[in-house]
């Protein structure tokens, strides 16, 4: 029978601890010698090493266990003592396991304090063998030994207090730096979890513990950015989406790495943050970005609704200072935005209503804060009439206690003058009182909640208004009454049914469009945005439903009848309110245009489509894909092939193309890696080549190709090499040399053969001899409109008015014209404009050329054939070289300038027209007017006219409600701008184009937008051309000059000075300007008000709120210096560099935020000499100098408590300075930072303070290196895991391995430079005082982001480090504490070197070689005490 382990290991115990019985009786008097002992632990230990031989390898931790117990099962500490003697001598000879005996002595639930001996003997046991356990045990047994530490009361007697010490030993050995049992970050984390920030270590370890952590705070210092919490992001800026921003949505902490002992301001909840961004207009997107939120997934954030009840009482604060509210101030502006933001979030479920309202009341007790109680009612009506019925009453009922708070009034509260808006504030109180009391009727119950006095008036007023059933336009009685009782269907159908009345028309009177056969119905004056500001989002809601459904049933019944002008002018207004956006611009988008198309109501679709080309304002950049796609799959459709509705579908798309800001193209366009078809033209190589130019302006301006030179892997390849399969093409050299270089490259290697310009005119001469030898008018037709034939049919027209100066035959040129159809037309335009560029160059000049210019412009307005905006696209976008090139935009400046047809319409209707339609109520009028003045002609009307008699050609126009010939070419204008400036020699063609153009600009919808796009992509090529530069500038801005405030863009002093051009030299701006210029950013910045800027109504404007303004203004101002972008980027550093009157010390740290929100949204010369600044730092006397008078250097680059102290030195300013700039920095800026890390500042970095200074400088910006590259991973696999296809495998596949390959290369590039760095500074230093926090930052870096990759490069620089160093670092490559025979030479040598150095470097005890990681070695001998080191 088989005896059980535990009998087994007794016996063999037993016997060595067994006494006699004369020993027993004779206790203490009989005592063991020495050679006793000794043999009685050989014979235990040889019976115990007989006996574990033959122990299966999973029993061995359970006989360990038993052995544990057993010891501790004993009384006596002579035995106990003798026993651990056993335990100690089995680990020393390999028998046991350190690890497991260690792990089974802490874990014994035997082990108690009250023992105060066998915690003695064994804390000391502990001691004597944890050297042989690897790091990771060592890291366990640190938690287990403090968790065992915890276990003592905080009250014991003084007299165990000795006997408990063993314990703290153990604990203080193992956090020896010098025995370095394990990385001191690993024991710094399990410290960490046990005592957080702010709890006190238990009493027995004293000041050990703490200590300890206050050694990790240089190390938190190196992984933090400087001033973080008061770095201030621009909403809806590029830099805003990424990381930097995130927040966690319990605490409102910023998401730290690591356990460290970070500086106490970065444990704090970023309030002020959340608040800010909170309180910029358009900034819901960023809040949910930041907090993690997921409209899909319903969570509370209490966090999130405390902060919009602080927005709230501070709106009550601004009003109680505020004379008026109707004036567009800021708090007329901040409460219209508060209204947006709390319904959004309480709408998604983010923050509780009732909750709110309580914590209202309890904010504003008695505070006494009255004047803006109406405000506050009218935010919560909005909510509350939008959702009462379809929730329980008692979510609502607390507004009855706030209303008890702020309304006290013993007395009647009069009815306010109704005829300013702000009367639906005022009696907001009384309508939210009628919702309820209509919800407590409703309720099974029948509730009754009386009428408040105060408000008594006013309901009387209402319910008075309502039994007058004529109510006028004049006033706000209808938005009262809309407001009261929109939850009241009998009562709310009068005044909502007067409302679409108004804008529907009475269906009597019927008014001209412009075109022939298009007629709409009467109403021309379409709703007030007052009037509209003025009703509940609820009444806003039934309006809009109400329009969409008349439109889709009208495009379902097919009505000849045009919808009324006013109708179409105030749905696109009510689109503008983000609140309603469900029924508001995603229903326009997903449920209103598929349906109209559904029903081939093709005018109403062009209504649709007019208004998001001229009337749309915001929208965000996902609608606007989606209607692109839409786009380019209705222009497939053989119904859409009618020259006005492709004409629209064309320009609407090129219009959404340009549109994309540079931070969404890549957002949305990775969306459609699996098919991206959907967002390309399958025919318009025009609105490719413009998709193309967006992606190279989008990637240049974010910097996402920096560093790169092949576009292989990346998002864009797949849709580049699309369009070239759709519409194979080249670009000329001049336009290729602006595209990032990835982009040049691809270009090149896919270099489309052209028809060489010869051929084209020989195969124009063939065909038209085969035209004047053909007599057949039907053969000619047949021939001209075949599908397939040859697209010359433009050049033969031209041919023919050249010769003849009259076309022949007119009425079958017209059918041939029609049959080729719209889109096939395009490509007849597209050879014409080659054949023109031929034409011209071979030209004799002077009466020719005019005579060529005459019959050009007849085809466009006398003849109709083509239209101007059409044709100047397509001779701007086709790819000529050289003197070619220059002849192409000749034609165009010829075309647009030499006849009077276009100047005129320009001059005529910028001087007629504002771009505020907003405003407006009579923009129809003047929209007609200038129609009939000069009617648009799209079906060759002209053609026909010309015929004697004239053909009678009534073609059955699509209404137009916004456009014209100027508005549609201002995309087309914008594209020719650029190409000009691409070619050097046209230059002056630019300057008189903008002269007599410019005007236009006043109804581009983001000329602020442009210049600064234009002028970031261009710089390179407008660094030597101050004076163009300042002319476009000039020209946008000056067309704006009579609608906008002055003040609105420009600094005065640059209108003074940059902008009246100096023929003795340029003007170079001071240093005051440059202040002035970065403290108008940080004054909108921080809500100043007034604000350096006029208000306006950001919802029309072109930026989202006040801060996007002024960063792209300022952007535009200095780009547009004739400066130097180095020296701009030199005095935007030195305006906190160098000692500036106008800035102010105790606002420092905002002023730094302002330069690196400027810097970074600068091309790359402006910034990069930041990257010079921090050279001239590392290499200065105070980071090169290797004495100790310097001082402490974690001090010295701890910027904030310098600066309080005023003892901040140059090289912490440049610090933080740089840690602003780069925390604004797009991924593609900061991906230079291993280049110049390598390059730059590894070749002159020797000295400990200069590694310091780039591990400072470095050190915070890992975390967004390591984020950043798979947050556009996640992106991928967003779109990958919603498309389950082995086609879209195949796609994304080698996307995500780049985006891998990216974020590892960058992380390796850094952890690689620091070792290197690491390295030279050992070999240049004869001694290293701070070898602990640099060995403690590359630990962070390996658990935090490296991991083991970087094992392989750094293994040798390791290797060959001073002893102690090398020691610290074992870890990183898992080798052995020494190799005996190198190592103790390498001891010796530095004992050696520290003699001569005065004793420098101190000789420590000598550390057997047996004991390594992960596992300990044979024989390691009878000591674990630490390897001997010089430091």
């Amino acid at each position: 029978m088989a005896i059980s382990m535990e009998t087994q290991l007794q016996t063999i115990f037993e016997d060595v601890v067994k006494t006699e019985v004369i020993e027993e009786a004779f206790s203490g008097m009989f005592m063991e010698t020495a050679e006793s002992e000794r043999m009685k632990l050989i014979s235990c230990l040889g019976a115990f090493k007989q006996y574990w031989s033959t122990l299966p390898q999973d029993s061995h931790e359970q006989c360990v266990k038993w052995i544990v117990r057993f010891i501790h099962g004993q009384h006596s500490p002579k035995r106990i003592s003798f026993l651990y003697d056993c335990l100690a001598m089995a680990v020393e000879t390999s028998l046991l396991p350190p690890r497991m005996v260690c792990q089974a002595l802490v874990n014994s639930e035997s082990l108690e304090w009250e023992r105060t001996q066998l915690w003695a003997l064994t804390f000391r046991l502990f001691r004597k063998i944890i050297g042989g356990v690897d790091y990771k045990g060592v890291r366990d047994l640190l938690k287990s030994v403090l968790d065992k530490i915890q276990t003592i009361p905080n009250v014991v007697s003084s007299a165990v207090v000795q006997q408990l010490l063993p314990a703290r030993e153990v604990v203080e050995y193992i956090l020896d730096r010098n025995a370095c049992l394990l990385p001191a970050y690993l024991a710094v984390t399990e410290i960490r979890k046990l005592y957080p920030e702010g709890a006190l270590s238990h009493w027995l370890l004293g000041s050990l513990i703490s200590d300890f952590v206050d050694s990790f705070r240089p190390t938190a210092r190196i992984n933090s950015i400087c001033g973080r919490c008061n770095l201030l992001p621009v909403v809806n800026n590029s830099g805003a989406i990424c990381n930097s921003w995130k927040l966690d949505p319990t605490t409102l902490r910023f998401p730290l790495k690591g356990m460290l002992p970070y500086d106490k301001d970065l444990f704090e909840p970023q309030t002020g943050l959340l608040r800010y961004v909170l309180e910029q207009p358009y900034s819901r997107d960023m809040v949910c970005n930041m907090l993690g939120l997921n409209k899909q997934h319903k969570q509370r954030c209490a966090v999130l609704e405390d902060q919009l009840v602080d927005l709230v009482v501070y709106a009550m604060e601004r009003s109680e200072t505020e004379e008026q509210f109707d004036d567009g101030g800021t708090s007329q502006l901040l409460w219209q935005h508060l209204s947006s933001q709390l319904i959004f979030f309480v709408l998604f479920q983010f923050a509780s209503f009732p909750h709110m309202v309580l914590s209202l009341h309890q904010k504003l007790a008695g505070r006494d804060l009255i004047k803006g109680r109406d405000h506050l009612m009218w935010v919560l009506l909005q909510f509350i009439s939008g959702s009462i019925q379809k929730n329980a009453l008692a979510d609502f009922l607390p507004v009855m206690k706030l209303f008890d708070l702020l309304y006290p009034e013993k007395e009647c509260i009069p009815v306010p003058d109704i005829n300013k808006p702000q009367s639906t504030h005022s009696f907001a109180m009384t309508c939210i009182w009628i919702h309820l009391n209509r919800k407590a009727q409703s309720e099974t119950n029948k509730l009754q909640i009386p009428i408040p006095h105060s408000l008594r008036l006013h309901h009387e007023f209402l319910q008075q208004s309502l039994r007058n059933k004529s109510l006028p336009m004049t006033d706000y009685k209808i938005a009262l009454l809309c407001n009261a009782y929109s939850t009241n269907s009998e009562c709310f159908t009068l005044p909502m049914g007067v409302l679409v009345e108004t804008i529907y028309g009475n269906g009597s009177v019927r008014i001209p469009l412009p075109g022939t056969n298009c007629l709409a119905q009467g109403a021309i004056t379409p709703l007030p945005m007052n009037l509209l500001d003025s009703l509940t989002v609820h009444a806003k809601m039934s309006l809009i439903h109400s329009i969409a459904t008349r439109v889709i049933k009208l495009a379902a019944a097919k009505s000849a009848m045009a919808l009324a002008p006013a109708l179409v002018e105030t749905y696109s207004r009510l689109l503008v309110y983000m609140e309603i956006e469900s029924l508001g611009i995603k229903g326009f988008i997903s449920q209103l245009l598929p349906n109209v198309f559904k029903s081939h109501a093709w005018g109403i679709l062009h209504t649709l489509l007019e208004m998001f080309s001229y009337r749309m304002h915001h929208i965000q950049p996902h609608y606007r894909v989606q209607l692109l796609s839409h786009l380019h799959s209705l222009a497939a459709v053989p119904q859409t092939n009618q020259n006005q509705l492709h004409l629209c579908v064309e320009s609407t798309a090129l219009r959404l193309i340009t549109a994309l800001g540079s931070s969404e193209v890549q957002p949305q366009f990775t969306r459609f890696l699996s098919d991206p078809k959907t967002v390309l033209s399958a025919e318009s190589e025009e609105l490719n080549r413009a998709l193309i130019l967006t992606l190279a302006r989008a990637t240049h301006v974010t910097d996402f190709f920096t560093g790169s030179d092949s576009i292989q892997g990346t998002w864009c390849k797949d849709i580049l090499q699309t369009i070239m399969n759709f519409t194979p093409h080249n670009w000329a050299s001049h336009t290729l040399s602006c595209f990032p270089a990835p982009l040049q490259a691809f270009f090149k290697q896919n270099n489309v053969p052209q028809e060489s310009r010869f051929n084209l005119k020989k195969n124009v001469e063939e065909e038209y001899r085969k035209w004047k030898s053909m007599t057949n008018e039907n053969d000619i037709i047949t021939h001209f409109s075949l599908q397939g034939s040859p697209p010359l049919f433009l050049c033969l027209l031209w041919k023919m008015l050249l010769e003849t100066d009259h076309i022949n035959q007119i009425g079958f040129r017209s059918v041939v014209l029609e049959r080729i159809g719209a889109r096939a037309l395009v490509a007849h335009v597209r050879t014409f404009a080659d054949f023109l560029v031929y034409e011209f160059s071979t030209s004799a000049g002077g009466q020719q050329l005019n005579k060529c210019i005459e019959i050009l412009n007849d085809m466009v307005w006398k003849y109709n054939i083509v239209t101007l905006d059409r044709l100047i696209l397509c001779l701007a976008m086709r790819s000529h070289e050289g003197n070619e090139a220059q002849v192409c935009y000749f034609i165009i400046q010829l075309l647009l300038l030499k006849p009077n047809d276009f100047r005129n319409r320009v001059s005529d209707f910028v001087k007629e027209n504002a771009p505020e339609h907003w405003l407006q109520s009579d923009w129809h009028t003047k929209h007609m007017s200038y129609h009939k003045k000069y009617p648009e002609k799209l079906y060759f009307e002209g053609l026909a006219e010309q015929v004697s008699p004239p053909m009678p050609l009534q073609p059955h126009y699509l209404p137009i409600y916004f456009g014209n010939v100027c508005l549609r070419f201002l995309p087309v204008f914008d594209i020719v701008i650029h190409r000009f400036l691409e070619l050097l020699p046209v230059s002056k063609s630019l300057e008189t184009l903008l002269d007599h153009l410019g005007g236009l600009y006043k109804f581009h919808d983001r000329p602020v937008t442009y210049l600064y796009n234009t002028l970031h992509y261009y710089e390179r090529h407008l660094r030597d051309r101050t004076n163009l530069k300042r002319k476009l500038v000039h020209a946008i801005m000056s067309s704006l000059k009579d609608n906008r405030t002055p003040g609105w863009c420009l600094s005065d002093t640059y209108l003074k000075f940059g902008m009246n051009p100096r023929e003795d030299s340029a003007w170079i701006p001071d240093d005051t300007y440059y202040c002035k210029l970065i403290g108008r950013l940080v004054d909108t910045m921080a809500g100043k008000s007034p604000g350096p800027f006029p208000n306006c109504d950001w919802r029309f404007n072109e930026f989202p709120n006040p801060a996007a303004h002024a960063l792209h203004v300022t952007c535009v101002e200095l780009m547009a210096l004739a400066v130097p972008g180095k020296e701009v980027g030199n005095a935007l550093l030195n305006v906190v560099l160098k000692s500036q009157p106008l800035v102010p010390r105790e606002n420092i740290t905002a002023w730094m935020n302002a330069i690196g929100l400027v810097i970074t949204a600068l091309p790359e010369p402006y910034w990069i000499v930041l990257h010079d600044r921090i050279v001239s730092v590392i290499s200065s006397p105070v980071l090169t100098s290797e004495s100790e008078s310097v001082g402490y250097p974690f001090q010295l680059l701890d910027f904030t408590a310098c600066h309080q102290s005023y003892s901040e030195m140059y090289c912490s300013y440049v610090l933080a300075l740089a840690h602003a700039v780069w925390h604004h920095s797009s991924i593609g800026q900061l991906s230079l930072i291993p280049k110049f890390m390598s390059e730059v500042l590894k070749p002159i970095v020797k000295t400990e303070f200069q590694l310091l200074y780039v591990y400072h400088l470095v050190g915070p910006f890992l975390q967004r290196f390591q984020q950043e590259r798979t947050r556009c991973m996640l992106e991928v696999e967003h779109t990958h895991t919603h498309t389950h296809t082995h086609t879209h495998t195949h796609l994304v596949g080698p996307f995500l391995q780049r985006f891998q390959q990216e974020r590892t290369r960058c992380m390796l590039e850094i952890g690689v430079a620091f070792y290197e760095m690491l390295a030279a500074v050992d070999q240049h230093c004869t001694h290293l005082s701070y070898m602990d926090p640099m060995c403690d930052f590359l630990y962070h870096i390996k658990y935090m982001f490296t991991g083991d990759s970087v094992k392989d490069q750094v293994e040798k620089i390791i290797c060959s480090l001073r002893p102690a160093m090398k020691l610290r670092l074992r870890f990183i490559t898992h080798i052995t504490k020494m190799e005996p025979n190198a190592n103790t030479a390498n001891a010796n040598a530095n004992a050696n070197s520290a003699q001569q150095q005065q004793q420098q470097q101190q000789q420590q005890h000598q550390q057997p070689s047996a004991v390594s990681s992960p596992a300990p070695q044979a024989n390691p001998g009878p000591s674990s005490v630490p390897l001997s080191v010089a430091q």
